[in-house]
């Protein structure tokens, strides 16, 4: 699960990086293309792996005489 936790950490910075330098307007349209299909990539990877934790973290309620699973709920 840590390694999970790695893979996404390094994939957000990577786009934050990716973010910055497309930003910094010194790219050529190509280097453009290419770190818009990487950042692409790297959001859907990110989205994925959210969407895993999201579906794992469960808030336990007690419920008469047994325990019940709620969906977590995101904050917003």
């Amino acid at each position: 699960m840590a390694e999970k936790s790695v893979d996404f950490e390094k994939s957000l910075e990577r786009l934050e990086t990716i973010v910055q330098e497309m930003e910094s307007g010194e790219l050529s349209l190509e280097e453009m293309i290419k770190h818009f299909e990487e950042g692409s990539k790297l959001v859907t990877l990110c989205s994925k792996k959210l969407t895993e934790v999201e579906q794992k973290i469960e808030k336990l309620v007690k419920k008469g005489d047994g325990l019940s699973e709620v969906p977590f709920a995101a904050a917003e």
